[in-house]
C-alpha cells in the first residue's frame, strides 16, 4: 500500500538531496540548501554549516562552527536539518528528532543568530521533543512551530510565546495532519507564513469522529496495552478538514469558506499567492476524480474556483509528480500565472493556468513528464525528467515556458543509458547530476546547463566490468500487452539446463519495479547471491504500475486492482514459463505491503502458475485499508455494488485456492496494514484446512526492522524457506 518496501529492486543511491523549491521544505527533510545566487549552497558537516561554491570543489567555508552550535555546559548540537532566514542572518536548526509514523519530524529547535553570536532554544517551555515545522518569517522577527496540536509564534528577539490556537487535542490537529493524510498525501507540515508575516495559513483537521483501530503491544509491559491510531478504513468517512487564517497580533482565525462538505473532499494542497490577502488551494472530492483549484481572500474569507478538472478514474496529486513533496506553489510573472500537472489528455502534462483560469499547454506529445525539475524563469524555459522511448529510463529535457515548443529538447547527452536524477539550482545554471544504471553504481557530479559541462564530482561513465549483468526484455501475454522485465541468470548459466525462476512483484499504483537504475536484479532479502545459487530472479511490469506510459497504462486497473494486475503477471508468466531454460515446476513469487498482497493473489488466483509464495505485510482485506489510498484507485464503496470491486480483488476471497507453498509475514504493531489482514488471512485458510507457514514479529511495524536480530531473522527466513521450497540449480 502506500509504504513500499520492494527490497529487492531497492535502490542504493547516495544523492544529495538539492531542492529547487522553498527553504523551509529543505529545512524539514534536510539536505543541502541553495544559497539565493544558486551557485553557492550549504550543508550540515562535523565541523559545523559550511558554505559551498557548486563552480569549485575547493572553495568552502565554515559559516557556523561547532562551537557556535554548542549550548553551554553542554555538548555540540546534532543539526539533523537547518534553514536561514531571509535575510542569511538566522539560522534555524532542527535537533533531537522523534518519529511520527513514517519520519522524524517532531523534536528541538534552536535558533542561532549570527549577528548577535548568540544560540538559544525555542519553546522552552514545550515538552522535549515536541516542536514540530518550526519556519521563521520573512521578516526574520519570529517563529512559528506546532507543539501538541496547536500552533505558536515566538518573538525572537525578547522570547515570548503567544499561541495562535488553543483547541488542538489528540484529534483536533492544527498545523500538520492525521495519520491519512500524512501516509497518502505525504502532507505533514500544516501551515505557511504570509509573505508580509502578518498571518499564517494553517489546516485544521478533525478526527474526532474517526473510528480507533487498537493495536495491542503485548511486549513493553506486563500487562498487555492498546495503541490507539485514527485510522478510516475504506467506506468510512474521512477526518473533517478545513484551511484558516490566523492573524498574529489577535490570534484571531479566519476560516475560508470552500464549497462543498469538509467531510466529502480533501484538501491536500495550500499556499499562499503572491499576496498577503489570498491563499490557492485544491479541493479533492472523496472519490479523488474532481479537482478543484480555490482563491481564497483572508480578509472575508470568501473562496473563488479558477479551475476544474475531471477524471474517469483519479486525478494524482502534487506527490506523485514531484517525489513524495506537496508543497510549494510554482508561480509566474510575479503571481499572474502558476504551473499545474494534468493527465487529462491521456498524458501527463506541464500546463501554465492564469488566476483567471485560462490555459497554455507547455508539453507537447505522446509521452509523460516524470519530475518537474525547475522553472528557469529568467531564460524562458522549464526543465524536466521524462524518458519517452524507454519507460525504464529517465532523461532531463527543457521546453520554453511559453508554451511554443513542439518537441521537448533533451538534454542528457546520449552515451550514458539508464537513469539521470538533476537537482537544479534555483537560478536553472547548476546541477547535481547522477547517474546510475543496473549494472553501474551510482556516480554524481556538478555541470551547468543546458551544455552539460563538467564542473566537478566524478567523471561519468558505464561500470564495464559487470558479469552477470541485469537483462532487460519485453513479453507480450494473450491479451496484446506488452511489459517490460528484467532477470539475472544463474552464474556460469547453461542454457541447456531448466532452472527455477523467482519473481519480485509489487504491481500496485504507487511502485514501479523495473527501472534501469542500480539495484535492480538485486534482492536483499536473500542472505548470499541468488545467481551463484542457481536461480533466475525477475520482475515484469504490467499495467497499473506508475511506469511512464501514459495515462490509459497506469489507470486500467481502475476498480480493478487485484484482477487485471494480477492477470497481467500471471499471463506474463504463463509466457516466461515457454522459454527452454525456465523449470516450470519450479516458480516463485515474492512481495511486500502491496507486493505481498500480488503474492497472495498470484499463488491463489493461479496456482497452477506459482509453487511457492512469501508475502509480508500485505492488504488481505481491501475493505481493512484506508479510505484515502483504497478509494482512489477503487471507488468508494458506500453501498454493496461499491464493495464488490474491493471484495472481488482480495486475497482472502481467493484463499481456498492454495495448491503451494505459502509463508505469510507480517508484524503485529504495523500501524500501515493491520494485523487484522493477516487474521483474516489465516481464519479462511485454517476454514479451507490449506496448510502454510505463518511468522508474526511481535510489536514490528510495517518495515519489520525493530528490535535486535530482526533483519537478521526475517532474511534467513526467507532464504531458507524459498531454499527447502523452491531449491535452486539448472536441472
Amino acid at each position: 500500500m502506500k509504504t513500499r518496501f520492494s527490497h529487492s529492486g531497492f535502490v542504493l543511491l547516495t544523492l544529495v538531496l538539492l531542492f529547487c523549491f522553498q527553504s523551509q521544505v529543505k529545512a524539514q527533510r534536510g539536505g543541502i540548501n541553495w544559497a539565493k545566487d544558486g551557485y553557492r549552497y550549504y550543508k550540515a558537516s562535523p565541523e559545523g554549516i559550511e558554505e559551498l561554491d557548486a563552480r569549485d570543489a575547493n572553495k568552502k567555508i565554515t559559516v557556523v562552527t561547532k562551537q557556535m552550535l554548542t549550548p553551554q555546559g553542554k555538548t555540540p548540537l546534532a543539526v539533523r536539518s537547518f534553514t536561514f532566514s531571509e535575510d542569511g542572518n538566522k539560522v534555524l536548526l532542527f535537533t533531537n528528532t522523534k518519529r511520527v509514523w513514517r519520519y522524524n519530524t517532531r523534536g528541538d529547535y534552536w535558533l542561532y543568530d549570527r549577528i548577535a553570536k548568540t544560540l538559544k532554544q525555542l519553546g522552552r517551555d514545550k515538552p522535549e521533543s515536541s516542536l514540530m515545522f518550526a519556519k521563521i518569517s520573512p521578516d526574520g522577527a519570529k517563529a512559528a512551530y506546532v507543539s501538541g496540536h496547536n500552533i505558536y509564534v515566538e518573538d525572537l528577539a525578547s522570547g515570548d510565546i503567544k499561541p495562535l490556537t488553543a483547541d488542538g487535542t489528540s484529534r483536533l490537529i492544527n498545523g500538520t495532519f492525521d495519520w491519512a493524510y500524512e501516509e497518502e498525501f505525504d502532507c505533514r507540515d500544516g501551515f505557511r507564513w504570509s509573505p508580509d508575516s502578518k498571518l499564517i495559513a494553517y489546516w485544521q483537521i478533525d478526527a474526532r469522529k474517526i473510528k480507533n483501530y487498537l493495536m495491542l503491544n503485548t511486549t513493553d509491559s506486563i500487562y498487555p496495552f492498546t495503541v490507539p491510531v485514527e485510522y478510516p478504513v475504506a467506506g468510512e468517512d474521512p477526518s473533517s478538514c478545513k484551511v484558516g487564517v490566523v492573524d498574529i497580533n489577535t490570534a484571531k482565525t479566519t476560516w475560508i469558506a470552500v464549497p462543498g462538505d469538509n467531510v466529502q473532499h480533501y484538501i491536500p494542497r495550500m499556499e499562499w499567492t503572491t499576496s498577503s490577502n489570498n491563499i490557492i488551494l485544491e479541493q479533492l472530492n472523496r472519490a479523488q476524480n474532481e479537482s478543484k483549484i480555490f482563491v481564497g481572500n483572508v480578509s472575508d474569507g470568501t473562496a473563488r474556483a479558477i479551475h476544474q478538472e475531471n477524471d474517469k478514474a483519479w486525478i494524482d496529486g502534487k506527490a506523485r509528480w514531484n517525489e513524495g513533496n506537496p508543497v510549494g506553489w510554482d508561480w509566474l510573472k510575479k503571481g499572474k500565472e502558476f504551473i499545474w500537472v494534468s493527465e487529462k489528455d491521456g498524458w501527463r502534462h506541464i500546463y501554465k493556468i492564469t488566476t483567471e483560469g485560462k490555459e497554455t499547454l507547455i508539453t507537447k506529445g505522446n509521452y509523460d513528464m516524470i519530475r518537474l525539475n525547475c522553472i528557469d524563469e529568467a531564460d524562458g524555459y522549464l526543465y524536466f525528467t521524462a524518458s519517452p522511448d524507454n519507460a525504464t529510463q529517465k532523461y532531463l529535457f527543457r521546453v520554453k515556458l511559453n508554451g511554443s515548443s513542439k518537441t521537448p529538447e533533451r538534454l542528457t547527452p546520449d552515451n550514458l543509458p539508464g537513469t539521470h536524477g538533476y537537482d537544479i539550482s534555483p537560478n536553472g545554471k547548476i546541477a547535481l547530476h547522477s547517474f546510475s544504471n543496473s549494472y553501474t553504481p551510482s556516480q554524481n557530479e556538478v555541470i551547468t546547463l543546458p551544455d552539460n559541462k563538467h564542473i566537478s564530482g566524478a567523471t561519468l561513465a558505464l561500470n564495464k566490468d559487470t558479469k552477470n549483468k541485469p537483462e532487460f526484455f519485453k513479453v507480450k501475454t494473450v491479451d496484446g500487452v506488452e511489459m517490460d522485465g528484467w532477470m539475472v541468470k544463474p552464474t556460469n548459466f547453461d542454457p541447456a539446463k531448466k532452472y527455477p525462476v523467482v519473481f519480485t512483484v509489487y504491481a500496485e499504483p504507487a511502485g514501479q519495479t523495473v527501472t534501469d537504475s542500480y539495484g535492480a536484479g538485486r534482492n536483499s532479502l536473500y542472505v548470499g547471491n541468488m545467481a551463484d545459487d542457481g536461480y533466475i530472479y525477475m520482475a515484469v511490469e504490467g499495467r497499473g504500475a506508475p511506469a511512464p506510459k501514459g495515462a490509459a497504462w497506469r489507470k486500467a486497473i481502475y476498480k480493478s486492482i487485484g484482477i487485471i494486475n494480477i492477470r497481467d503477471q500471471a499471463m506474463a508468466a504463463k509466457e516466461i514459463e515457454k522459454w527452454p531454460f525456465v523449470d516450470s515446476t519450479r516458480i516463485a513469487v515474492h512481495g511486500w505491503s502491496g507486493g505481498g498482497s500480488t503474492t497472495l493473489n498470484l499463488m491463489f488466483q493461479y496456482p497452477e502458475i506459482y509453487k511457492t509464495g512469501i508475502a509480508v505485510a500485505a492488504v488481505g482485506w481491501q475493505l481493512s485499508y484506508d479510505n484515502i489510498y483504497q478509494e482512489r484507485y477503487m471507488g468508494v464503496p458506500t453501498d454493496e455494488a461499491g464493495r464488490a470491486p474491493f471484495i472481488k480483488g482480495s486475497p482472502v476471497t481467493y484463499a481456498k485456492n492454495l495448491r503451494g507453498n505459502l509463508l505469510y509475514v507480517h508484524g503485529t504493531g504495523d500501524d500501515n496494514v493491520h494485523y487484522r489482514n493477516a487474521e483474516l488471512l489465516i481464519n479462511e485458510l485454517i476454514k479451507y484446512n490449506r496448510q502454510f507457514q505463518l511468522m508474526s514479529y511481535p510489536n514490528r511495524t510495517h518495515g519489520i526492522f525493530e528490535g535486535p536480530g530482526t533483519v537478521q531473522h526475517l532474511h534467513t527466513l526467507f532464504t531458507q524457506y524459498l531454499k527447502e521450497h523452491c531449491p535452486g540449480g539448472g536441472r
